[in-house]
């Protein structure tokens, strides 16, 4: 369901009625206060998985902080039929932060949730789109702090997850990842910061001992480009508006946010709340579909 003020409702049920209720061989089930949705649209009631009511009603355009364990009760039942193997796949609407810490949410966003609810010691924030998949290494910290928080252990951990979910979640079989640098044209040996020569590079040679094809550091002003992308599976990245930027650019319809090294599949529009335009009828729900199209695909393949 996501935050009920915004546009995840709306997405959810317009995906649903695009899709016909179904992906490949998989039944679409909505999984929250069934009020909300009913008043989006024709949804069947066996096609909705109730969920704990909302304490204020729906009001588009604002998040109501009294309904934070709505919104987490929709999470949370999503996660159990997953983890249970009563679902292939969860795919989460938005949710807004500001308004659930108010109401006593105590995580950043869904990732750090969602490790905690599966048990998971590390979660990876990837998106795709486009042709193309990122991994931020760091991700909502201020650009300043960035330096400080990469250490070759955090790049090795994230690089094998990484790996592992292209091989089982995407069926590639011998996986190859792209690590970006953390400086302009990747240090220049050190000449423009010492952290791509003494970090990023023995976490790169570390990484290439799974056997799979490891490149890196590379300067991340060419690393984007059509002949650039054909080279790799997935480009792991330094920082948030380093990986970002080019997904959203050739993606910003369709993107697909994907939490990786978790023991069930979980993927999620690459957008927000949009509180400004929810319940103006101008909500898209591309991002959506491509969501709920892509974790059916790594369903499939993980699950065979």
């Amino acid at each position: 369901m996501g935050e009920p003020g915004g546009i995840g409702p709306e997405i959810a049920v317009a995906a649903f009625q695009k899709l016909g209720g179904r992906i490949g061989q998989h039944a679409l089930k909505l999984v929250g206060d069934p009020d909300v949705f009913r008043a989006l649209g024709d949804v069947p009631a066996s096609a909705i998985l109730a969920g704990r009511k909302v304490a204020a009603p729906r009001k588009p355009g604002f998040a109501d902080p009294v309904n934070t364990l709505a919104v987490t009760d929709a999470i949370d039942t999503a996660v159990s039929l997953a983890l249970k193997g009563a679902a292939a796949a969860v795919v989460t609407a938005p949710i807004h932060k500001a308004s659930l810490m108010q109401g006593g949410f105590e995580y950043p966003g869904h990732t750090e949730y969602l490790a905690r609810l599966t048990g998971a010691d590390r979660a990876v924030m990837m998106l795709s789109g486009g042709g193309l998949r990122v991994v931020p290494l760091t991700v909502h910290i201020p650009l300043a702090q960035v330096p400080g928080k990469i250490t070759k252990r955090d790049i090795v951990e994230t690089g094998e997850i990484v790996l592992n979910a292209l091989k089982w979640d995407f069926g590639i079989g011998r996986p190859r990842l792209a690590v970006a640098g953390l400086n302009p044209h990747a240090g220049e040996s050190g000449e423009i910061g010492r952290e791509d020569v003494e970090i990023v590079t023995p976490a790169v040679e570390a990484l290439r001992g799974t056997g799979c094809e490891v490149r890196g550091p590379l300067s991340a002003d060419t690393m984007f480009h059509t002949d650039a992308r054909a080279k790799y599976d997935a480009a792991l990245c330094m920082y948030h508006d380093q990986a970002l930027i080019p997904l959203k650019t050739l993606a910003f319809w369709e993107g697909v946010n994907i939490t990786l090294g978790l023991s069930i599949v979980r993927t999620s529009p690459d957008h927000g709340t949009a509180l400004d335009i929810a319940g103006q009828g101008k909500a898209d729900p591309r991002s959506m579909i491509a969501a709920i199209e892509l974790a059916a695909k790594m369903a499939d393949a993980r699950y065979g």
